[in-house]
């Protein structure tokens, strides 16, 4: 029945829900109201007949299906499911056969392949022994040859070592021979220069003692006159350094009264100054006549006059100085100064 019987599509929808059969139930329905209708009226009064006009619309299907029994549809629809069923086992297993012949081709290539690699590797290590006995081979041959060679070697050494200590002994004693007869005529020469230079150092000595008087009286004659120009020169220099040191203390004195005289110009005594205090300051300038600094040395035992003074001192922009830089150096550099209400000092 399978081969010649067509299958029967189905869409998912039972068979009584289908369109044909709900189209056939909706006509048979029309005609059981049709003919319950006419039954019930006389004919005496019957009315005029009823038309019923419809129109069955149904969903056009690619090919529809049969009308056919529930129970029928029921086991085609087992049969169907069942063939599928089959088909998909049948499927299965030759999936599983496929699966199981690539294992086995899988494994077959792979044992070639193990064992190629293992032709390959038993082929390596043949070569690689062939290849150590052939150096082990060539290496004995090189050692030999080697041997051999430096066997040679040490032969022709040891000979040329033989000519070498004749020749050296022969030229040894022709070196003796030449040293003996160099040695005979160097003695005969030595003598005769020690001669000639006993002969030489004696003049020489005469000389060096006539030049070595003469120098001597030279020297004192010349001692003597740098003494009498050492002399002089000292009493030039006494009679400048006096004539220099006068006119710096003249110089000084000037300049000492003029700062002493800004000071008194500047200085403000307090009123409880007294005529026995005195204020001892030192002070310090620079080349320019600026006042560097100055230091309380001595006070007075008040400290206003003592500020006092101080302050006189730093009152000044400028102090009168000498143009000569050695008399500053020596008297203005750095001085001291007493401050007293009798005198300024």
């Amino acid at each position: 029945m399978r081969d010649h019987q067509r299958e029967v599509t189905t869409t998912g929808v039972p068979p009584w829900k289908s369109p044909v059969a709900l189209s056939v139930t909706l006509h048979l329905l029309i005609l059981g109201i049709a003919l319950a209708g006419w039954s019930w009226t006389s004919t005496d009064h019957e009315p005029p007949p009823r038309s019923i006009s419809a129109r069955l619309i149904t969903q056009q299907e690619p090919e529809p299906s049969p009308v056919v029994e529930p129970v029928d549809q029921q086991k085609r629809d087992e049969e169907r499911r069942a063939e599928e069923q089959r088909r998909k086992e049948e499927a299965e297993r030759q999936r599983q056969e496929e699966e199981a012949r690539r294992i086995a081709e899988q494994k077959r290539q792979e044992e070639e392949k193990r064992l190629q690699q293992q032709k390959e590797q038993e082929r390596q290590e043949a070569e690689a022994k062939e290849r150590e006995a052939r150096k082990a081979r060539e290496a004995e041959a090189a050692r030999q040859k080697a041997e051999a060679e430096a066997k040679e070697r040490a032969r022709q050494k040891a000979e040329e070592e033989k000519r070498r200590q004749e020749e050296a002994k022969r030229k040894a004693e022709e070196e003796k021979r030449r040293q003996e007869e160099q040695r005979k005529r160097e003695e005969a020469e030595r003598k005769r220069q020690e001669e000639l230079a006993r002969q030489e150092a004696e003049r020489k000595r005469l000389e060096a003692e006539r030049k070595l008087r003469e120098q001597q009286l030279e020297a004192q004659a010349e001692a003597a006159q740098r003494a009498r120009e050492e002399e002089a020169r000292r009493q030039r220099e006494a009679a400048a350094a006096k004539a220099r040191e006068a006119q710096m203390l003249s110089e000084s004195e000037k300049y000492q009264a003029l700062i002493r005289e800004r000071l008194s110009q500047a200085w403000y005594p307090p009123s409880s100054a007294t005529e026995e205090m005195t204020a001892r300051l030192q002070i310090t300038l620079l080349p320019t006549g600026e006042l560097a600094g100055v230091r309380l040395v001595s006070s007075s035992g008040n400290t206003a006059f003592d500020n006092s003074a101080l302050g006189a001192v730093r009152s000044l922009s400028r102090y009168p100085i000498p143009n000569d830089r050695d008399t500053f150096e020596r008297y203005f550099r750095q001085f001291t100064i007493e401050f007293n209400p009798r005198r300024l000092r």
